[in-house]
């Protein structure tokens, strides 16, 4: 029996609502969606790194560049993102797919093998796990992974019904508990006060704050804790920045 095609899926868009064109803002010499596609390709048991955006032409630079750079991209709804994830998972033809957004930048290798290597190794096996779940944060704000079978997003995809479900992908998961095995990966100590996301200028500056201190971009998430302990200044710098639940919804759409 081979074994399972793992994809990740990285969300991506330029219409957001607190920092338009965030994805393709400069860090340090590279556009934040570039750290993201790199960090999260260097993860050893990841076979594929796919790009989901939008039908909008403010996505066709979303396109131009994956296209440069050598990534797939799959086109979809906007606000149904899980749709454009059940798409692209079917696209790459993903056994399990691993559920990345591309305002994410640190996105860390190591612990994404960690995660997978949880998700395939539990006995009884498990529809989806997570490293993050509502109110339940041990990892900083940015690393976030969700993992999930194609046949569990099938289901999800079939009978989530909610708008922040199907624009955040997901929660049908962890708000219907009773019809899946569902994990939660914690990780000890607990980092769930950091924020290491792009979704404000404030965020932005944090940042290139941080890789203006660690050369190249293949570090790893624990550097960045060391240098946050040595530098707590540079912590204050998006502390201001509420983040978003899982129950916000984009009302443009």
């Amino acid at each position: 029996m081979s074994p399972p095609r793992i994809v990740a899926i990285i969300q991506a868009r330029m219409n957001s609502s607190r920092l338009p064109g965030k994805v393709l803002s400069d860090l340090c010499g590279q556009p934040v969606l570039a750290w993201s596609i790199r960090r999260a390709g260097r993860a050893e048991l990841i076979d594929e790194v796919r790009v989901a955006t939008t039908n909008n032409s403010s996505d066709d630079d979303v396109v131009e560049f994956c296209k440069k750079i050598g990534v797939k991209v799959t086109r979809g709804s906007e606000p149904d993102v899980l749709d454009r994830y059940y798409q692209a998972a079917n696209e790459s033809k993903a056994d399990i797919v691993v559920r990345l957004t591309g305002d994410c930048p640190f996105i860390d290798p190591d612990m994404l093998d960690e995660n997978i290597n949880y998700f395939l190794s539990a006995d009884p096996g498990i529809d989806f796990a997570a490293n993050r779940l509502p109110g339940e944060r041990t990892i900083p704000i940015g690393l976030d992974a969700e993992i999930c079978t194609i046949a569990a997003l099938e289901r999800a995809w079939k009978d989530a019904l909610l708008p922040h479900q199907r624009e955040h992908v997901m929660p049908y998961f962890y708000e219907n508990p009773e019809q899946f095995n569902i994990a939660h990966i914690k990780h000890e100590p607990d980092y769930g006060t950091h924020r290491w996301t792009v979704d404000s200028p404030e965020d932005l500056a944090f940042l290139q704050a941080i890789c203006a201190e660690i050369e190249g971009d293949d570090f790893s998430w624990l550097e960045v804790i060391e240098l946050l302990a040595a530098r707590p200044d540079l912590a204050e710098i998006n502390a201001s920045v509420a983040h978003k639940t899982q129950f916000d919804v984009d009302k443009r759409a």
